[in-house]
């Protein structure tokens, strides 16, 4: 796709920031399953940028002043690694990325040093084909190389974040990979958020040991185009009391995540983070369906259109037709680097379990945890899911 559309701004050179240099106070870890993928890559050069000061922190949710008092992690104390099947470091990733017009160019230049030191710290993922070791020295394995990480780095905490591409629903009850990594992370005893559809920590055999962890943790699937227009749209359709009889959709994408969505066991996957909220929103469920198609040639842009059937006063038949075109690693990485300095936060303060408060970012949220035991429903609209995340600044801010 041609990104004239898509204009990008580009810095004067300035030097970046010395990842040798270590800020005052504590450092966090933020350990990405997926590490040389756009979404990782993306986030580590952007957070660089941002810190050098090459690029205001457009699109980072905690910055404005509501969030001033909750104590996160200044973007200068995160320090990345991560695990990957991949071997392309993450300086030529970043290249191709600034080729297709996802990252300014110029920019993998001038945050060379911080993208070598992420891909130092990058350990090979698996399972591959033909790896011989079972799932419990899977685990030992990944969950090592967190340990490894934390001391090397001095680190105070490590959140984990899966950025890895789509995975089936595991069919039977074994393990899929990303519910090895997320075993790792409780096993080494590391925040957790889930930004893909996949399984990961939600799997039934870990479901235990989430709890007994008292480690905080969020996801699944992160909202960041149709399915975030539909949290907003979905909520005003229902308090306008108008009628929505359809709602079908169709997202055209390339990359990773469009080859990883062209099976259509993932696509389901995905499709049912979408579903649901409309499900949660709306009266009564719409008929349509969301579809997917991989289109190589997009790359990492993505097209996403619905068509909205609606009833007006006196059954007037009405259509709402919408069209995102969006970049999914520039809207996706802010939301990664927010959601790794919410959970070292909440883990900082002693907050553990699943964080149905972080609701604003995931298509597919964790339940509320109400201390009377009696959770009460999870909201699916946007504003409303806002509110709990200010709350949830405050509740971080009264912890410090």
């Amino acid at each position: 796709m041609s990104t004239e559309s898509f204009p990008t701004h580009t810095p004067a050179p300035a030097p970046a920031h010395d990842p040798g240099q270590a800020p005052a106070g504590p450092r966090t870890g933020v350990w990405l399953i997926g590490a040389r993928g756009s979404v990782a890559t993306t986030a580590v050069a952007g957070c660089a940028a941002t810190v050098a000061g090459l690029h205001p922190p457009t699109g980072l949710v905690p910055e404005p002043r509501p969030f001033a008092g909750a104590g996160l992690a200044p973007l200068s104390s995160l320090v990345f690694g991560g695990h990957d099947t991949a071997d392309c470091p993450l300086p030529k990733r970043a290249e191709a990325l600034a080729e297709g017009g996802v990252l300014p160019h110029g920019l993998p230049t001038a945050v060379r040093a911080e993208l070598e030191a992420a891909d130092r710290a990058i350990r090979p993922g698996g399972p591959q084909s033909g790896d011989p070791r079972s799932t419990e020295e899977l685990v030992d394995a990944f969950a090592a190389d967190l340990t490894a990480f934390r001391e090397e780095h001095g680190l105070a905490r490590v959140v984990v974040i899966n950025v890895a591409s789509t995975e089936p629903a595991p069919a039977d009850g074994t393990l899929p990979a990303s519910s090895l990594y997320a075993a790792a992370a409780l096993r080494a005893g590391c925040p957790y958020a889930n930004f893909t559809p996949s399984t990961g920590i939600h799997h039934p055999a870990l479901a235990e040991q989430a709890r007994a962890s008292g480690l905080p943790y969020a996801g699944r699937d992160g909202k960041t185009g149709q399915t975030l227009l539909r949290s907003v749209l979905g909520p005003m359709f229902r308090d306008r009391a108008l009628a929505v009889r359809a709602w079908s959709g169709s997202n055209l994408l390339g990359g990773g995540d469009g080859a990883a969505l062209a099976d259509p066991a993932a696509a389901a996957a995905k499709n049912a983070g979408k579903e649901r909220v409309l499900a949660d929103t709306l009266p009564t469920v719409p008929e349509g369906e969301v579809h997917i198609d991989d289109v190589p040639a997009l790359g990492d842009w993505k097209t996403a259109w619905d068509h909205i059937a609606f009833d007006g006063f006196l059954g007037t038949r009405m259509v709402l037709q919408t069209i995102w075109q969006g970049c999914d690693s520039a809207l996706a990485a802010p939301l990664v680097l927010d959601l790794a300095r919410l959970l070292a936060r909440a883990h900082e303060a002693g907050i553990g379990g699943p964080l149905g408060e972080l609701a604003f970012y995931f298509k597919d949220p964790d339940a509320l945890q109400a201390p009377d035991g009696v959770s009460p429903a999870t909201p699916a609209g946007l504003a409303e899911q806002y509110q709990l995340l200010l709350g949830f600044a405050r509740r971080l801010g009264a912890a410090a």
